[in-house]
């Protein structure tokens, strides 16, 4: 029993500790656009498709129709092009990101693997945040705070929950749960723990964060320079052994050393 209690993997159990993220500006803006681009070229279709249809037209008309296919392609451009400038000047970061931060998970000694990507969708999550079944965070588009570059929020917006003490991590089985006070198979109480490598000038070092679902990871497009990041659950330690891969293959090819 008690170590279902430390799994707690159920396909429907533990969906409750799961927050459901709303909407964000720029998805609601993506959104709007798709859906106004759309609108906009069923009508010229229509517009179109009806000019076929009306013969001998009047010069009138013709320039009825001239006007609506121009005020539609225009109105919809003026749409497009302001949503990108009101969101690049919403921004935080100024306009558009590429950032990466590579990752681990690791359950008393056994590495966690996130849902795999389903239907025909090459992703978990959102086009600005999410994961292609690699082990790596990706922050790509418009970040209009920087709390949007936080753990906290790419859990969220992968479809777990993580608020330091407690980690929901979608999963292929379903939902699994990490929390403080739970056991390892050995009867060893665990606590969630969270490491980060980060890479300056060719060396790397190693913290232990104390409000780890805050932490916003660092701007890189690459990985070193960006972070590792290991989240442990089990017995408490001040340092984690755990290396992510592209470290470990720059450790090999001599670009990279701890400092």
């Amino acid at each position: 029993m008690e170590y279902m209690n430390f799994l707690e993997v159920l396909a429907h159990g533990g969906e409750d500790n799961v927050i459901q993220a709303g909407p964000t500006l720029d998805q609601i803006i993506r959104s709007n656009s798709i859906t106004y681009t759309l609108l906009a070229a069923g009508i010229l279709v229509l517009i179109l498709f009806g000019s076929l249809f009306l013969k001998n037209q009047s010069e009138r008309l013709k320039f009825f129709l001239f006007i609506s296919i121009v005020a539609v392609t225009l109105v919809n451009t003026i749409y497009l092009v302001g949503s990108t400038i009101y969101l690049n000047g919403e921004s935080e970061t100024g306009g558009p990101v590429h950032w990466h931060a590579d990752f681990e998970i690791w359950n008393c000694g056994q590495e966690i693997e996130l849902a795999d990507p389903k239907g025909f969708s090459n992703r978990v999550g959102t086009s600005v945040t999410h994961e292609h079944n690699d082990n790596r965070i990706h922050i790509e588009g418009v970040v209009l705070e920087n709390r949007q570059a936080s753990l906290k929020h790419f859990f969220e917006e992968i479809g777990g929950s993580f608020n330091g003490t407690h980690l929901a991590i979608p999963t292929n089985e379903g939902i699994l749960n990490l929390e403080d006070g739970n056991k390892c198979p050995d009867g060893k109480v665990g606590t969630l723990q969270v490491f980060v490598h980060k890479s300056l000038n060719g060396t790397f070092s190693q913290q232990k964060l104390i409000f780890p679902e805050k932490y916003i990871i660092s701007p890189h497009g690459n990985v070193p320079p960006g972070d590792c990041i290991i989240f442990e659950f089990g017995p408490p330690k001040d340092k984690t052994d755990k290396l992510c891969t592209f470290y470990e293959v720059a450790i090999q090819k001599g670009d990279l050393r701890e400092q």
